[in-house]
């Protein structure tokens, strides 16, 4: 079985980013040093067995799956691989394809009860598209309320303050992305 070692390395990085871990942290935890985290996660060096199922328990990784991720490249996701995200007072927000932070795009499902809304975020990089599926939201952007109904959709620079608010009187499902991944 022949497994590229730039796809070994991509996994390495994209698990320790999921699990919020520093390359310091890591190394750490793996009994290495960073720069040698930093060498493996740019796949400038080769790995032996023993440093690879170091670096898997610190990340807390099984071997099998670790190579299931390395070979295959998922691209469905089924209903049983999202995230639920708590996030202050909204009840259900769910990431649909965990692990986003290795990718361009983070996509969330986004459900909003009467008088719920999404906490204010702070001016970042990047953009934000959302979908209204059901339902009706106010966008408050730079505080500025845009009415967005079912079947309408959003699209801005998230250069100021933004959340969204359900104001009206049925639940809103919202389809909603950020790129880079912010969620």
């Amino acid at each position: 079985m022949n497994i590229d070692g730039s796809r070994i390395a991509e996994r390495i990085k994209m698990l320790r980013q999921a699990k919020s871990l520093t390359q310091e942290e890591l190394a750490t935890r793996a009994g290495l040093t960073k720069g040698f985290i930093s060498q493996v996660e740019r796949n400038l060096t080769s790995l032996s067995v023993e440093s690879l199922i170091g670096i898997l328990d610190a990340l807390d990784e099984k071997p099998s799956a670790f190579f299931d991720g390395a070979i295959d490249e998922k691209i469905v996701f089924k209903l049983k691989d999202r995230v639920e995200l708590e996030w202050e007072d909204v009840k259900n927000f769910q990431i649909l394809v965990p692990a986003a932070q290795n990718r361009m795009m983070d996509p969330a499902l986004l459900d909003l009860d009467v008088n719920e809304k999404t906490p204010e975020e702070e001016p970042h990089e990047g953009e934000e598209f959302g979908f209204v599926l059901s339902g009706s939201i106010d966008l408050v952007l730079g505080g500025q309320p845009y009415k967005v109904k079912k079947g309408e959709c959003f699209y801005f620079k998230a250069t100021r303050k933004h959340y969204i608010a359900n104001r009206r009187s049925n639940r809103a499902y919202v389809l909603w992305v950020s790129s880079p991944p912010n969620f």
